[in-house]
């Protein structure tokens, strides 16, 4: 990859007017906060004391019970992010203004994984603290082994997730089927393939991303392991949507 091919301020100023622009990929992106801290802080408020291991027998994956949601947001996020591009020609306008495909693609996914990191770490911060705050006796604190380490990676994971989203969405050209296809993918294709399989279904994109929220290790991924497992998958999706970039008419 060339000097020329890299992305420049103004590349990355004009992809962030175009999110914030866009009210479906900034809600989406507020909803990654909003479904995860939320959902998590009223389920911890209904039934976090009625007895231990109520939200979860892994009270550490418990203090994220709102990420299986707020993925979702994340995935919806990463379509938006990128569908833009293939509807009306658009593609053909911003390829006016950034010839360089690379660069044009590049920039969009630095815009995505900045404004998903630092989403995402928020987001795990206050899911974590506002959850634990109703759990009474039960509560873990930031002190506590392998919390920060949860905090920080829950918020990579969600990040994680809407570059897997981007990614796929350039290579199909379809926000709609990669929703349709990939929301379905994390919710219930591990835990069939992991029936079917015996344990492969760690190695799907979420269940291996979620193992850094572990307090305890399933299986033969520990929590780093695990989200680089996540990130090969996001790394592949990109890579994908990159060739598909570079090659097909606009």
């Amino acid at each position: 990859m060339t000097a020329a091919a890299m992305p420049t301020p103004p590349v990355l100023r004009s992809e962030w007017i175009k999110i914030r622009s866009a009210r479906s990929i900034l809600g989406s992106l507020m909803a990654v906060f909003g479904a995860t801290a939320g959902i998590t802080a009223l389920t911890a408020a209904s039934i976090g004391t009625a007895e231990e291991g109520a939200m979860g027998t892994d009270p550490l994956l418990a203090a994220f019970y709102g990420i299986n949601f707020g993925q979702i947001a994340a995935i919806a996020f990463g379509a938006t992010a990128l569908a833009g591009e293939f509807r009306n020609g658009a593609l053909a306008l911003s390829l006016t203004a950034v010839p360089n495909r690379t660069r044009l693609y590049l920039s969009k996914v630095l815009v995505v994984a900045g404004l998903g990191f630092l989403v995402g770490q928020v987001t795990g911060l206050v899911t974590f603290v506002s959850g634990q705050a109703f759990m009474g006796e039960y509560a873990l604190g930031l002190g506590d082994p392998g919390a920060l380490r949860a905090v920080f990676g829950s918020g990579v994971y969600l990040m994680l997730m809407a570059l897997l989203s981007a990614g796929l969405t350039a290579l199909v050209r379809s926000g709609t089927l990669v929703m349709c296809l990939l929301i379905p993918f994390v919710l219930i294709v591990p835990f069939v393939v992991g029936q079917v399989v015996g344990g492969a279904g760690r190695f799907m994109p979420d269940r291996a991303g979620q193992a850094v929220m572990r307090m305890n290790a399933e299986g033969s991924l520990g929590p780093w392991t695990g989200l680089a497992v996540a990130a090969l998958w996001s790394v592949g999706a990109l890579t994908a949507g990159w060739f598909a970039m570079r090659r097909r008419d606009a």
